[in-house]
């Protein structure tokens, strides 16, 4: 007996056509069945953050989330940042501060900033601080990964300053 269930979502913008365990990860379904590994699995119990993708424009975490969940909705992964808006701007930040020493939360602490950088482009250190707590690192001690974050965020206002638009 087939005890699949199929799913219809876009990754990356690309359309998946697929046949999932009702039980299998949204972030396991990423890796394994489609190749993308960039989202890792730490915790498996939505505290660390390496699993983060967006879904329907929201950062989740894909160990708490079932694949047949994402069916019919969009899933952007690591993978499909990079030529979006700020993520090239942020992976020369992360480059430029050594934020990114093992690489493992990486893609998390990136989409926790994307979306903290179009919701927030006037955070203020401690909020920056405050829209990364939900990601740990073990390797930066955080502190390089808020400077990249707030050059990202300073050049940013600078730009917007500059052409008259508010940021």
């Amino acid at each position: 007996m087939d005890d699949t269930r199929a799913i219809h979502l876009h990754v990356n913008g690309e359309p998946h056509h697929c046949r999932v365990s009702p039980r299998q990860h949204l972030v396991d379904f990423l890796r394994e069945d489609l190749g993308l590994t960039g989202s890792h699995l730490g915790c498996e119990h939505g505290v660390c953050g390496a699993c983060s993708v967006r879904l329907d424009g929201q950062v989740v975490r894909g160990c708490l989330v079932l694949a047949v969940q994402a069916d019919g909705r969009a899933v952007e992964t690591v993978e499909g940042l990079t030529e979006r808006g700020c993520a090239r701007d942020l992976q020369e930040a992360f480059v430029a501060r050594n934020a990114l020493q093992c690489g493992y939360c990486t893609s998390g602490m990136l989409m926790a900033a994307i979306e903290l950088i179009e919701t927030r482009p006037d955070a203020t250190r401690e909020e920056v601080r405050l829209g990364i707590s939900g990601n740990y690192c073990r390797c930066t001690g955080y502190q390089a990964i808020v400077d990249a974050i707030c050059d990202v965020l300073a050049a940013r206002q600078t730009a917007a300053s500059r052409t008259g638009a508010l940021a």
